[in-house]
């Protein structure tokens, strides 16, 4: 999965950027000028930044909605390992490229951008790339989940966006996008429910007591599925729900 997060960083890393690429020289020497040591800094703030890249799609995108409910889906089908784990990671990462691409767009422009271009400082750039995920995520935070961690970090009632600290916006994004994929989730096991509950109730009444039910349930889940065109379905309600 770590390599599945790393594939992605590299692939929006190329997405955002328009200049070419810097050549970095490894050597143990002191930095002997100021320019040196600016280079030194940057090159290690963007291999913290590629190392913690996969937190970082796990708690500031919607990557954690998609692969919840896509596995909320394989269970309401009862499908197994049917599709592999792995092509659902790899369907909600491409989802979710797909949704923060305009907004890592925007960041880029505004905040990586003209730091590169020796236009802005650190603490400004920092501000800038970051204030486009942090709408984002405010947008599809409960009013509820943002309101609980201002209160244990016993914070004044913000009266903006940006007086909202990105610690307190980050946990509450995450609680509440659990909170919607499970919404999300109970709302595809109900059909699929009432299909298995149907299906045992004709074979108790056939006097059928040894034949599993979800042996005889499973076809008639996945043939309801493909006449509604679920992936289409699930894949483009998912996307309207993302704000």
């Amino acid at each position: 999965m770590i390599r599945f997060f790393l594939l992605f960083t590299f692939f929006m890393s190329f997405s955002f950027a328009t200049d070419p690429i810097p050549a970095i020289n490894l050597s143990l020497a002191a930095p002997s000028t100021p320019q040196q040591l600016v280079s030194s800094l940057n090159v290690l703030v963007g291999l913290t930044i590629l190392f913690l890249a996969p937190s970082i799609v796990l708690v500031m995108t919607t990557f954690t909605r998609f692969v919840i409910v896509f596995g909320f889906l394989r269970q309401a089908l009862g499908t197994q390992q049917v599709p592999p784990t792995q092509l659902m990671v790899m369907l909600a990462m491409i989802l979710t490229y797909f949704v923060m691409e305009p907004i890592g767009q925007q960041s880029y422009n505004e905040g990586i951008k003209p730091y590169i271009a020796k236009e802005i400082s650190y603490d400004e750039a920092f501000d800038k790339a970051t204030k486009p995920f942090k709408s984002f995520m405010i947008r599809n935070t409960r009013e509820k989940d943002l309101a609980l961690f201002v209160r244990i970090r016993h914070l004044e009632n913000p009266k903006n966006i940006d007086a909202v600290p990105l610690s307190v916006v980050i946990p509450a994004f995450v609680i509440s996008e659990l909170k919607t994929s499970f919404e999300i989730g109970f709302l595809i096991f109900l059909p699929f429910l009432i299909i298995d509950m149907v299906v045992a109730s004709i074979l108790m009444s056939m006097g059928m007591m040894m034949l599993p039910p979800v042996m005889i349930s499973l076809p008639f889940k996945i043939l309801v599925f493909v006449l509604i065109d679920g992936w289409n379905l699930l894949i483009g309600n998912l996307i309207a729900s993302v704000k």
